[in-house]
């Protein structure tokens, strides 16, 4: 049986690799990048949540393609902020923010609050479609708390002030192998990953 070919909405061969890592043997899942994705119309990202982010994004970029593609929408909530940053996280410290100003704003945000109320976790949220119609959505997360300062230096984004407490270590100090079997990112795509092996209703061939 030939391999179910998804593109990916986006440009960057990083997520790729990852994606690429995650789907598992290459003979049953062919992935790839949308072609010429940066000079597609864009999407704005402006929903109140993932949910809508994803589905929306993968709605509007699967009209370029013949092939199923894959969305995405992923970020921090902190239910002590009421769910912030929540979809806003790329965006929450300023259009011009890099990784650092959007820590340094969340670690104020929280400089008062006990450990009590530091919770927060990682939401992703995949949605699949085909030519203008959705397929499927899936979602997972992962807990964690947040630090005082920031730990280690891999990662990227909130990373290295969330404490994934089963490993005592931020996302940030963790390896990439475990991230890759932990994070809310890698939880979701592996739902994606088994609901196309599975093809029970040949939705994508």
């Amino acid at each position: 049986m030939a391999a179910v070919k998804l593109v990916l909405a986006t440009s960057n061969p990083g997520k790729l690799r990852e994606y690429r890592v995650l789907s598992g043997p290459s003979d049953e899942i062919a992935l790839d990048l949308l072609p010429d994705f940066s000079s597609l119309p864009s999407f704005e990202e402006t929903a109140p949540t993932f949910a809508e982010n994803a589905a929306g994004k993968a709605l509007h970029y699967s009209r370029f393609t013949d092939d199923p593609l894959l969305a995405e929408d992923s970020g921090l909530v902190v239910p002590a902020l009421g769910g912030a940053p929540g979809p806003l996280s790329a965006r929450w410290a300023g259009p011009d923010a890099n990784d650092a100003d959007r820590v340094r704003k969340l670690l104020d945000e929280m400089k008062d609050r006990p450990m009590s109320e530091r919770g927060a976790r990682f939401l992703s949220v995949a949605a699949l479609a085909r030519r203008g119609e959705a397929v499927a959505i899936f979602s997972d997360f992962v807990e964690g708390v947040l630090t005082r300062a920031p730990q280690g230096a891999g990662g990227f984004g909130y990373d290295p002030i969330f404490l994934f407490e089963p490993l005592g270590r931020t996302f940030a100090e963790v390896t990439v192998e475990e991230k890759n079997l932990y994070s809310h990112r890698a939880r979701a795509f592996r739902k994606v990953a088994a609901f196309l092996r599975s093809r029970e209703k040949g939705l994508l061939l």
